[in-house]
């Protein structure tokens, strides 16, 4: 018996109503960052953290940016000083017809499965957010105190490139210095099983257009004659991989690192269900890199995906017309020591390097890149947490890598020196991004359990 945790574990069992009302009113609010139309409602979602920080008695602050508000809050006292950081905002709900109601009028649906919030930022990242806040809230009520130390550091500018970001931590990094960052925007590798992302992919942003002639041309008059650069661009993007998925880019590879055995081994113990991720997609086998499964590919093998793809004529029916221009966004996955300068670099110089006669290309010049990062594991708190991560789901936590990329986390390291554990509750098929966006009740009840376990689990040193 805990006597310190069984409590806080009865009082969010007793609570889980009101948090859950907590969070549909929070999922209320349309806090869509990337649309100027709702910026007064990114900052009342600001606002309502701050009021709940309060209420559970944290010195909570609405601090302003250029862009959205960042939140701010501090609670408890003692070692170990934990960072916990989340995102308010949300994406945009386009299409909107394809949602089955509201997306900002939250349900609860009963599937096979089990009970579903949703709505938008149902997991993405509101749900997420709650489950540590409804932790701290039950420690609180039950000892009026956290066993911690805990600075609360909310976002509202993760779905739309964070432009406030680094300037805000690098002018406060007084106030964000703590020993552990967490963050809680990840899955896990399978419905039920929890997971502690030991490592998350880099991203490299990159856009071109493809010039030919100079003007859309009449394809009777210069059909057969004219450079396309439909055409042309086509063969540039199918010069990109090889008949294997291997990338082609010189140089792509370099600072790529092969899975150890052992963690390798895990993986293909983790529970991780294939055919399901597949079947989710309307896929039955994989595409990626042969020689590679499924799940190497996903967390440990960088990728150059073809995002987007446009030229000429657009509308109804026929045009017949030869484009002066085509178009192409990238996105570049990146891992290990890629260095997303030298990669972008490569990039163009595969381009230019294959462009005919009478073709130019311009770049786009204010696109980014992050590199990939790798949580340290061997901490103390990491084997702690993935033990109280076990004990609350009843079965083997796991370290587990990550397609996706978190900026957030490379910040905390590159300009606060902080080591960050990812841990998140949201399953593969929470649609996030998507039209009926979910997060199951379970995930989020165990969730906020999850969280009050690790706190008392950590804070024992």
């Amino acid at each position: 018996m805990n006597t310190r945790l069984d409590p806080v574990l009865s009082r969010i069992d007793g609570d889980l109503d009101a948090a859950l009302a907590r969070l549909m009113e929070f999922l209320r609010i349309p806090s869509i960052s990337t649309d100027p139309a709702y910026r007064e409602d990114c900052t009342r979602a600001a606002e309502w953290l701050c009021a709940d920080l309060r209420s559970l008695g944290a010195e909570a602050e609405l601090c302003p940016t250029p862009g959205h508000p960042m939140v701010m809050g501090r609670i408890g006292s003692g070692a170990p000083h934990l960072l916990f950081y989340g995102h308010y905002d949300v994406q945009p709900v386009d299409p909107l017809d394809l949602w089955d109601h509201d997306p900002f009028a939250p349900v609860l649906e009963d599937r096979p499965a089990g009970t579903v919030i949703r709505g938008r930022g149902a997991s993405d990242d509101k749900g997420q957010l709650m489950t540590f806040v409804e932790a701290c809230r039950a420690w609180i009520a039950e000892h009026g105190t956290l066993p911690c130390t805990i600075t609360f550091f909310f976002e509202g500018e993760e779905e739309s490139g964070s432009p406030s970001l680094i300037p805000f931590m690098e002018a406060n990094r007084d106030r964000l210095s703590a020993d552990l960052a967490l963050i809680c925007d990840t899955t896990m590798v399978s419905p039920g099983v929890p997971s502690i992302s030991s490592q998350l992919r880099g991203m490299l942003k990159d856009e071109f257009t493809l010039s030919g002639p100079s003007m859309d041309l009449h394809s009777g008059h210069y059909g057969g004659p004219a450079l396309n650069p439909l055409r042309e661009i086509a063969k540039l993007i199918a010069s990109f991989h090889d008949e294997t998925g291997r990338v082609t880019v010189e140089g792509f590879y370099e600072g790529v690192h092969e899975v150890p055995a052992d963690q390798l081994a895990q993986w293909q113990s983790c529970g991780f269900d294939e055919a399901d991720y597949l079947a989710h997609a309307g896929m039955t086998v994989s595409h990626g890199e042969q020689g590679y499964s499924t799940l190497e590919q996903q967390w440990a093998r960088p990728t150059l995906e073809i995002n987007g793809l446009w030229g000429g004529y657009q509308g109804p029916g026929t045009k017949t017309v030869i484009p002066a221009e085509a178009h192409c966004k990238i996105t570049c996955r990146l891992v290990g020591d890629q260095d997303p300068d030298k990669i972008r670099a490569a990039l163009r110089a595969h381009v230019e390097a294959r462009l005919p006669v009478d073709a130019k290309v311009t770049w786009d010049l204010h696109l980014d890149g992050s590199p990939a990062a790798v949580m340290n594991t061997a901490r103390p708190e990491f084997e702690a947490a993935r033990q109280a991560l076990s004990d609350e789901w009843n079965r083997e936590a796991v370290f587990a890598g990550m397609g996706g990329s978190i900026p957030i986390a490379g910040y905390f390291t590159t300009i606060l020196g902080l080591d960050s554990m990812l841990v998140g509750y949201a399953d593969d098929d929470d649609r996030i991004h998507s039209p009926n966006e979910k997060y199951g009740l379970t995930n989020y009840h165990k969730g906020i359990r999850s969280w009050a376990r690790i706190l008392d689990a950590v804070s024992k040193g």
